[in-house]
């Protein structure tokens, strides 16, 4: 299996609103992907300065699920409309669990 972590820490433009719908059209959006078998979202506690604001954890059959998943043209217009204007910094890795 293949896990995907993806961090973002939001420019001032992103509004807890923003932030809101981002959140669910990403987890709409999940649950009709082929080979993706957990998926969380969550927007940091503020327990520790200096974290990144929202993270995305999504575990995968393999390789090509992930692909599929990032590649696709509803994921690709979330990215479009939500994170990409609203995203100071990112960090994302992938790794086999």
């Amino acid at each position: 299996m293949i896990r995907h972590v993806s961090l973002f820490t939001w420019t001032e433009g992103m509004t807890a609103e923003m932030e809101g719908q981002f959140g669910a059209e990403l987890t709409a959006f999940a649950s009709t992907v082929p080979g993706l078998r957990a998926y969380q979202i969550g927007r940091d506690l503020g327990i520790n300065e200096g974290n990144f604001d929202f993270a995305v954890v999504a575990d995968f059959d393999d390789a090509d699920s992930y692909i599929g998943y990032r590649d696709s043209d509803v994921h690709q217009d979330i990215i479009r409309r939500f994170s990409r204007p609203n995203t100071k910094s990112r960090a994302a890795v992938q790794y086999e669990i």
